[in-house]
């Protein structure tokens, strides 16, 4: 009986046909996501307001604190959860994350401590279950059954090494895409900072109008946008805020405005004028890109055409004529 279940999963047809449910589901999904999920723009906007109450509630915290002479930890504390339990217990903080793991959550657009600790206990869990899948399939279904038993284990600590790794290659993606879409976003969000500021909005009532305007474009600038404007209302230096958003971004366009805007906020220089500026670069730099995207299409598409056009096209020209050669029995 069990020789006939290996047999089974390990032939051909069983894994061909795993692959070809996994590929419609995977089809269906997609297709059917958009219909069934609800508004993403609200959901983001609306835990965003939950850090931003966050934000509000940490700062009443530490001002009470500081009448009360007790200026101990002020962080909020989550609450308490299997996850959050095993990772203290287990001090993992210590051991697999530092401040550049934090810095690599908030730019992804996980924020808080929940977040940390979920990332943690799967870099935690995830090798375990990698060694247990490897060792399931090389040892009891035969897989690498040729290979000698030193090559097999190996292969079972490669899985488990990248199970190790596999949140932070997810989270890199996250990030990687939000930033993508935020750079994107940002001359336009310059534009619109532009004119709301030279309308005579304060600074903070144009990062919120066009935290509104832009979300429809890119969720992950509206999100940060309505992170700054919380930031400029609650914490102590406004400095902290636009910082905040630079290091969250990690782009050098929303660094060089983050230092114009401290500038601005330091010496009280015009800020439309530096704004004019910045979004005058951004739209620069963007069309260059593009330039340097279209300019770099030729070689891209030059191996393609040889493999697929090129005897297409010669099939099509010569097909006619080949069959009007064969019909007459030979060229003479």
């Amino acid at each position: 009986m069990s020789d006939d279940l290996v047999e089974l999963l390990t032939s051909p047809q069983f894994i061909l046909a795993v692959l070809v449910s996994v590929s419609v589901f995977a089809t269906l999904f997609t297709l059917l996501t958009p219909l069934l999920g609800g508004n993403e723009l609200k959901s983001r906007m609306k835990s965003v307001a939950t850090e931003r109450d966050e934000i509000r509630a940490r700062e009443r915290a530490r001002l009470a604190a500081e009448k009360q002479q007790n200026r101990g930890s002020l962080r909020m504390e989550a609450k308490e959860g299997g996850v959050r339990r095993i990772v203290e217990r287990l001090d993992l903080k210590t051991a697999l994350a530092d401040q550049a793991t934090i810095d690599k959550l908030r730019a992804a657009g996980f924020r808080g401590q929940q977040p940390l600790n979920v990332f943690l206990f799967a870099r935690l869990v995830l090798p375990l279950v990698f060694f247990a899948v490897a060792l399931f399939y090389v040892f009891v279904l035969g897989a690498l059954g040729e290979q000698p038993t030193m090559i097999r284990v190996l292969a079972c600590i490669g899985f488990a090494y990248l199970g190790f790794y596999s949140p932070n290659i997810y989270i890199s993606n996250v990030a990687g895409k939000r930033k993508t879409s935020i750079k994107k976003a940002w001359p336009d969000a310059l534009d619109l900072m532009l004119i709301c500021v030279e309308s005579g909005m304060s600074i903070e009532a144009a990062f919120r109008k066009v935290s509104e305007e832009i979300g429809t474009q890119s969720i992950p600038l509206a999100e940060e946008l309505v992170l700054v404007g919380a930031e400029l209302s609650f914490l102590q230096e406004r400095r902290m805020a636009y910082e905040n958003m630079a290091t969250r971004t990690g782009l050098e366009s929303v660094k060089s405005v983050a230092q114009a805007l401290v500038q601005a906020e330091r010496y009280g220089t015009p800020v439309g004028q530096a704004l004019r500026v910045l979004a005058a670069e951004s739209r620069d730099q963007r069309m260059n890109e593009a330039e340097k995207k279209a300019a770099a299409l030729p070689p891209k598409l030059t191996v393609p055409m040889i493999l697929f056009f090129l005897p297409v096209l010669f099939g099509v020209i010569l097909g006619p004529a080949g069959i009007q050669v064969s019909q007459r029995g030979g060229i003479f």
